[in-house]
């Protein structure tokens, strides 16, 4: 089988809640721009480019979207773009969208959202997405402090038909141990890869042994964040992607993957090669040694 033939569904399944999604999704959040994402110089990609790779991304059984209202620069959105490419919208297709964290029309970042502001947010989601209801809501939270009256807020409006489940984003145990004593949470979003701590992976781990999805965003970017993947991958990690006669990016997605069954990838990309290339580390089987190999830098600082 090549890699042009490879779909989403080789990764495996997940249900977040009752919805049932292919452990290889897609994360909107490089789309609207080239470079690094929330650039106040960002270039915008181009539309017919982002749309593309939209398409393409369900062709391949992508199922699974990770989006939020302030994934955008000039000109460009990615929830308009997810609505003008995939709409009227494939009836297993689950989109996960972010509140907490807004930005002002010129880019700049706001205070996050306060418990009453969260319904606005919302509400922008559902009108650039064009749908009546939103899959999934994750709230995004910076800091340690309690997050009961902002998820609080959250499950009125999954009570209210609004919402159809609920997450949460970088966010620690307790914060997850508090919202499930408010409301169902299907899936933590966290940083996540090669070198994450051991307090991380201790995460991971909990939210498996509950039957919850974990999320990890920058699996492939690493410390780069937001910048997008650096050349610093190790040895290991290149000698393993030779041996496979595939890229340093993909054996990060796989060993993301072979982290636990609960374990959905979002990569990003706006490059149709590199969006085929995301999708088929999904059928790669990493041997119990070459796991061994990455085990160590797993305990590196990240």
């Amino acid at each position: 089988m090549t890699s042009q033939t490879i779909t989403a569904a080789a990764s495996g399944t997940w249900k977040l809640g009752d919805l049932t999604v292919n452990r290889v999704g897609f994360g909107a959040m490089r789309l609207p721009q080239y470079g690094e994402a929330f650039a106040p110089d960002a270039v915008p990609r181009g539309r017919d480019q982002a749309i593309g790779v939209l398409r393409r991304a369900a062709e391949l059984g992508v199922n699974h979207i990770d989006t939020a209202a302030f994934y955008f620069s000039p000109l460009r959105s990615a929830n308009e773009l997810i609505n003008q490419a995939l709409a009227p919208y494939p009836d297993d297709l689950v989109i996960a969208t972010k509140v907490g964290p807004g930005r002002d029309p010129s880019g700049q970042w706001l205070p996050h959202a306060t418990p009453e502001q969260l319904r606005g947010q919302v509400e922008e989601n559902l009108r650039q997405l064009g749908r009546d209801h939103l899959d999934v809501v994750n709230l995004r939270i910076v800091g340690t402090d309690s997050i009961a009256e902002r998820f609080g807020a959250l499950a009125e409006l999954r009570e209210a038909g609004l919402i159809r489940h609920l997450g949460l984003s970088n966010v620690r145990p307790h914060h997850l141990a508090e919202a499930q004593a408010i409301a169902p949470v299907v899936c933590v979003q966290n940083m996540y890869g090669i070198g994450a701590s051991s307090e991380q992976k201790e995460f991971l781990d909990l939210c498996g042994e509950q039957r919850i999805a974990f999320v990890p965003f920058y699996a492939i970017a690493g410390a780069g964040r937001t910048a997008g993947a650096t050349t610093a991958d190790s040895p290991e990690v290149h000698t393993i992607a030779r041996a496979h006669g595939v890229s340093a990016a993909q054996i990060r997605l796989a060993w993301t993957l072979h982290q636990g069954s609960h374990v959905l990838a979002i990569p990003g990309t706006g490059d149709l090669d590199h969006l085929v290339q995301n999708v088929a580390a999904g059928s790669l089987r990493l041997s119990e040694e070459e796991l061994l190999a990455l085990d160590p830098l797993h305990h590196e600082t990240a």
